[in-house]
């Protein structure tokens, strides 16, 4: 495998790459642009064209081309491998050995599933009665159903099959793509397709939906060597530019109110395909920004959902919202059928979600009775939890304090007294599972490490080991450079010892959360239990 990759970096500059994003000018021996992520205001993003590294010192992100098209992509190692090994010509079966097998067996699935998509694409155009659907019954213009090339599947039940076995594919490559049900027959017949298309561009499965009243009325690809639902989100694809350049997206519920959305104006709508939202599917999202929407139903369902994305966005940083005036329409798509400005609108007019879930909580709750008070502080208690700013937790407290008639002190007291009861549970964590690391962390780190190796220190021990990679070590130097262009080398181990102060606590925090994520899946009559729960409280008092 690093045989492939150092092939790829020897036919790719890393200016090249990083060029298809980011619009670069020469700053001395380096480049420099605009953050792709949107969150400097001044150009921050360094490429080093010599050691073939780049550093966003907005967003704390650096690495070579693979961990760029990781991150502005939003896709896994694997995926970024393959799309740099195509951009530069190279053969990867030739260095996988063992893996070739399943490269072939991947590179004859996406085949299979693309000739799908274009004959599915050719039987709409011939149907009259499906084209009506479309066209008119949806709604969707030209545009749209070419842009996400929607389909349709014939109603016999081997006609797909035939038509891909006479360009050589056999039953078991279609089994693999997905395309089969478990007779051998068509998975999809009948049915408007709209095909699943990963952050490359690859169809890797469909997702169909009846034109009558039969059930289920939208089925969608099994879990296969292409796709995998917990991960995939639809429409990111045709979204992912608009992401970058609004600097937010918008997840909405069903796959047909992404299609209606890009095409109503809303560019930046995506849905996680008929799956509940995952950690994994806001860590590609997080990627590309961090204003998140949520266009999520009013119902228990949707409080629930909302409630567990603001659990899951936990440390990440992300700003979470609400999309909620949908002026009488049940979904985004009847709104936009009842007219696409009212959706951009309520796109715009959005409300933090926190804000969103406690009003929700007090529509069912009556706040002039003692009982209904209590249940309303402990929810409110928990979603501050999630809070971080302290100004914003600030805010939020005073608020509930004057809607329950208490002063701010009384509610700081609950939550105290409830954290002190919890402290013996697995209910008194109060970050969610994770083990990312905090981001104000990985950046002390970076600077810590930067002024070790370049940074000439003799007094200043620094608890960290020199990285041997020498990419890693070439982004050192350049953040190094960066933060470091005027610094008199007198000044160098007193901003060295601030920094590790700093560093220490950050990774007191990070230590507290990995443990607290550790406790909450262990045994609480255990032993073990017991002494985490004590390392825990060992360093919270240290």
């Amino acid at each position: 495998m690093n045989d492939a990759k150092e092939e790829i970096k020897s036919r790719l500059a890393v200016e090249d790459v990083v060029g298809q994003y980011v619009e670069l000018k020469r700053a001395g021996r380096n480049l420099k642009g605009r953050s792709p992520w949107g969150v400097d205001k001044t150009p921050s993003f360094m490429v080093s064209p010599e050691k073939g590294i780049w550093h966003d010192f907005s967003a704390n992100k650096g690495g070579d081309i693979f961990t760029f098209i990781m991150e502005v992509e939003g896709v896994g190692f694997r995926e970024a491998l393959e799309k740099l090994a195509a951009q530069a010509g190279v053969d990867l079966s030739k260095y996988h050995g063992g893996d070739a097998k399943v490269s072939a067996k991947k590179a004859r699935a996406k085949a299979a599933l693309s000739l799908a998509t274009k004959y599915y694409q050719a039987c709409l155009v011939k149907n009259k009665p499906v084209c009506e659907y479309v066209f008119y019954k949806r709604n969707l213009n030209r545009a749209t159903v070419a842009e996400f090339k929607i389909g349709y599947a014939p109603a016999s039940g081997k006609a797909l099959l035939n038509v891909l076995k006479k360009h050589g594919f056999t039953e078991a490559e279609l089994d693999a793509a997905g395309l089969l049900n478990r007779f051998k027959s068509d998975l999809f017949r009948n049915r408007m397709t709209v095909p699943f298309i990963d952050v490359s561009g690859d169809v890797i499965g469909f997702t169909a939906r009846v034109l009558d009243k039969s059930e289920p009325k939208y089925l969608n690809t099994p879990e296969t060597i292409l796709f995998n639902k917990s991960k995939y989100i639809f429409g990111l694809y045709q979204a992912k530019e608009s992401i970058r350049r609004e600097n937010f997206v918008v997840i909405v519920e069903g796959n047909m109110d992404v299609i209606s959305s890009h095409q109503a104006g809303v560019k930046t709508a995506v849905a996680t395909s008929g799956t509940a939202m995952t950690e994994q599917h806001l860590k590609i999202l997080s990627r590309l920004t961090n204003d998140i929407r949520l266009a999520y139903d009013g119902d228990a369902a949707g409080v629930k959902a909302t409630e567990r994305a603001i659990m899951l966005a936990g440390d990440l940083g992300i700003d979470l919202s609400v999309i909620s005036d949908y002026h009488g329409a049940k979904d985004p798509d009847e709104l936009i059928q009842k007219d696409p400005k009212l959706w951009q609108k309520a796109v715009s007019d959005r409300i933090p979600a926190v804000d969103w879930l406690l009003e929700k909580y007090e529509e069912n709750l009556d706040l002039s009775t003692a009982p209904d008070k209590r249940k309303y502080s402990d929810i409110a208690l928990k979603l501050l939890d999630y809070v971080k700013d302290e100004v914003e937790r600030s805010s939020y407290e005073k608020k509930i304090a004057q809607k329950l008639d208490v002063t701010v002190e009384i509610l700081r007291e609950k939550g105290d007294r409830l954290e002190k009861k919890l402290s013996s549970t697995k209910k008194y964590l109060k970050s969610p599972k994770t083990t990312i690391k905090n981001a104000k962390l990985e950046k002390l780190e970076n600077s810590l490490l930067a002024l070790k190796v370049y940074g000439g220190l003799t007094k200043t021990k620094i608890p960290l080991e020199i990285p041997e990679d020498d990419t890693r070590l070439a982004e050192l130097e350049l953040i190094f450079n960066h933060e470091h262009e005027n610094t008199k080398d007198a000044d160098l181990e007193t901003e060295a010892t601030e920094l590790l102060v700093r560093y220490q606590d950050a990774l007191k925090q990070q230590n507290i959360a990995d443990l607290s994520a550790k406790l909450e899946e262990t045994d609480e009559d255990s032993d073990e239990y017991l002494a985490i729960l004590r390392k825990i409280q060992d360093l919270q008092r240290s």
